[in-house]
């Protein structure tokens, strides 16, 4: 999910450099050594700028025409197009702007839903919930039913039986919004 504008920052996030690179190819090249079938990017706000500036690797992008709307518009766009594609069961649902996903956080998730059978996984970082979610495909749709700026949190406390919590010694992923979130990125070891 890499649609946003940027607003707070007062540049395109998805551009910033981050250890030499654009923050965004530094996402998707992470993203792409998880236990992955492929890897999709949604994208939005200056979308043009983006394309010609990162490396997606093999990875598919698809734009979001209503990403104005927020990051609910990302996922029925991103949902929308692995739902054609009846191999998917599952999809994890990652941040644009969050580089510094721990390693062992997707082969633990995709553990914790073999093992449960819930159909949202969700890492605890300490005390709070966090990205990336792994969603089953039979909650595709009520994904893709929510509206406006939200993600999938208010879906998952309206239903918290259908949420397995896996939990992580480690602060919670730094989310870039604000230039004072990317120095406070950049100080971290």
């Amino acid at each position: 999910m890499a649609a946003g504008g940027s607003r707070r920052l007062a540049q395109p996030k998805q551009l910033l450099d981050w250890q030499g690179r654009p923050l965004l190819e530094g996402v998707v090249g992470a993203v792409a050594r998880w236990p992955v079938a492929g890897v999709v990017v949604v994208l939005g706000a200056h979308a043009e700028e983006i394309l010609d500036r990162v490396d997606f690797g093999g990875a598919t992008v698809v734009l979001n025409p209503e990403w104005e709307e927020g990051l609910a518009a990302s996922l029925r766009v991103g949902l929308d197009l692995l739902s054609r594609h009846p191999r998917y069961e599952a999809a994890f649902v990652a941040l644009g702007d969050q580089p510094e996903i721990p390693a062992e956080v997707p082969s633990a998730l995709l553990g914790a839903a073999e093992e449960t059978g819930r159909p949202a996984v969700v890492p605890r970082y300490r005390y709070q919930r966090g990205n990336p979610a792994l969603v089953a495909r039979r909650l595709w749709a009520r994904l893709m039913s929510l509206e406006g700026d939200a993600g999938a949190g208010s879906l998952w406390r309206a239903h918290p039986a259908w949420v397995h919590e896996v939990r992580f010694d480690h602060p919670a992923p730094v989310d870039i919004d604000t230039p004072a979130d990317f120095q406070k990125l950049l100080r971290r070891p």
